[in-house]
């Protein structure tokens, strides 16, 4: 099974993931990507650093499969401010 790196980058500074995480394809690590992203602006909130922020997804050889903008992310975020029954 591949493994990918799911390194942080916010602005010029570049968080890497040392550990990595085996997946079974781009598509199941661009879902880890997601729920990555709405648990830091979940606990952290939507600043603006955060808003720039990218998540770099990188195989074991250091090339990017994807590259997830945290404001992606929150397109897909049901609204919170709906009703609920």
């Amino acid at each position: 099974m591949p493994r990918y790196f799911f390194n942080t980058r916010i602005g010029d500074e570049l968080i890497v993931d040392p550990d990595g995480e085996d997946l079974r394809n781009p598509d199941r690590a661009w879902e880890v990507a997601r729920q990555m992203i709405l648990e830091v602006l979940k606990s952290e909130g939507t600043q603006p650093a955060l808003l720039e922020a990218v998540i770099e997804v990188t195989d074991s050889d250091g090339d990017i499969v994807l590259e997830f903008p945290f404001t992606e992310a929150l397109l897909d975020m049901p609204d919170q401010s709906a009703t609920r029954h």
